[in-house]
């Protein structure tokens, strides 16, 4: 629409418009310019009207996730399931909520590329695929396998090939991947649990076993004194895989749902939600993104004495902690460079959190293992 405005020999000013609508010539400018304003805000609220829905959609969306079964991570509901647990309460943040099905190793792959399910909470990368037909979050968490023999054994295998004709135990329909199908190497016995497999080694029965970290975790935090004299555990793990939520392609909003996933899980590891998910008392991650990794304690409060073991969530590129490095504190949105540095209120113990942490609510309300000795 253009304007021309004319004077005429007194002085006045027509307004003229150049398409088929009038304007009443009598009508004041700024009057003009409220309709013109009023029209332009209509037609925000319109599409804002518009937009609410389809970011709800996404926020009101409820999944079927599949999976298999790899205790203490992936479970049956009322069972120990730490990465469906915390895939839950990232996604629930987000205002999206999702059931997940257990199914075994060879059903998985065909239901996820057939669209039987919105996708998986727990899922390695790997496969052309699988790459094709899903999109993955940037992983949460990893996988990692550490090998464990009885005291005195010798665990400085640096992979499953300087085991040959070791027998170990592996815990029958765990996905372990391609790396224990191979007939050359290792001889690997069947368990049925993990505590299973260290019964079976420490009654002579298999020469070592496969444990996740996050197991020995478990077990060195709760059988600290029988895991240190009767167990002797690998440094390095003999298999690493990161682990992700994963959606179909042609999920609607399915980039919208991992994108606000990921924003979720920094959040998740500062506010202690990971601590309190995974029963675990220090983190170690890299909190501020510059490559270097800090402790992050699951309270602020934590007491007088640093950590004498965290849990790293991700296995670093190249080694970040050696003689002369300055280990990093996170405490309340600081990161502090030495124990030295951290302010003293961080040093005192908080008596209103109860010991052990207190169960997530609506999870797992069982104990995760009950090893025996």
């Amino acid at each position: 629409m253009s304007y021309t405005i004319e004077r005429d020999g007194h002085g006045r000013k027509d307004v003229s418009v150049n398409d088929a609508r009038e304007i009443d010539s009598s009508r004041p400018m700024s009057q003009t310019r409220l309709l013109c304003w009023i029209r332009w805000t209509t037609g925000a609220l319109l599409l804002l009207n518009i937009a609410i829905p389809i970011i709800a959609s996404a926020q009101e969306r409820q999944l079927q996730f599949v999976t298999t079964v790899w205790p203490p991570f992936t479970n049956e509901p009322g069972q120990p399931r730490f990465a469906l647990d915390l895939v839950g309460e990232a996604l629930e943040r987000v205002g999206v909520t999702a059931e997940t099905v257990i199914v075994d190793e060879a059903r998985l792959t065909p239901s996820l590329l057939s669209g039987e399910f919105d996708g998986s909470a727990a899922l390695w990368r790997g496969g052309k695929e699988r790459e094709r037909v899903l999109i993955y979050s940037q992983p949460y968490l990893e996988n990692r396998l550490i090998l464990v023999g009885r005291q005195g054994s010798d665990v400085s295998a640096t992979s499953l090939a300087d085991l040959a004709g070791k027998r170990i135990a592996v815990v029958a329909g765990y996905e372990y991947g391609k790396v224990v199908e191979t007939t050359d190497g290792p001889i690997y016995v069947g368990s049925d649990s993990e505590e299973d497999s260290v019964a079976r080694l420490l009654n002579g029965e298999v020469d070592y076993t496969l444990i996740d970290d996050l197991v020995i975790q478990y077990l060195i935090s709760n059988h600290g004194e029988e895991a240190r004299t009767r167990l002797a555990f690998g440094s390095a793990p003999l298999l690493t895989r990161s682990l992700h939520l994963a959606v179909r392609r042609s999920l609607p909003d399915a980039k919208l749902i991992i994108s606000r996933f990921n924003a979720e899980l920094r959040g998740m590891i500062t506010d202690g939600s990971y601590h309190r998910l995974l029963r675990l008392d220090w983190i170690r991650a890299d909190i501020d993104g510059d490559g270097r990794r800090e402790y992050v304690p699951h309270v602020d409060r934590i007491g007088p004495h640093p950590p004498e073991r965290s849990y790293e969530l991700f296995t670093p590129a190249s080694p970040t902690t050696g003689p002369g490095t300055t280990r990093r504190f996170y405490f309340d949105g600081n990161i502090y460079e030495g124990w030295s540095a951290v302010p003293a209120q961080h040093k005192a113990l908080d008596f209103t959190i109860p010991e052990p942490l207190p169960e997530p609510p609506g999870r797992h309300t069982i104990p995760i293992f009950t090893f025996k000795f």
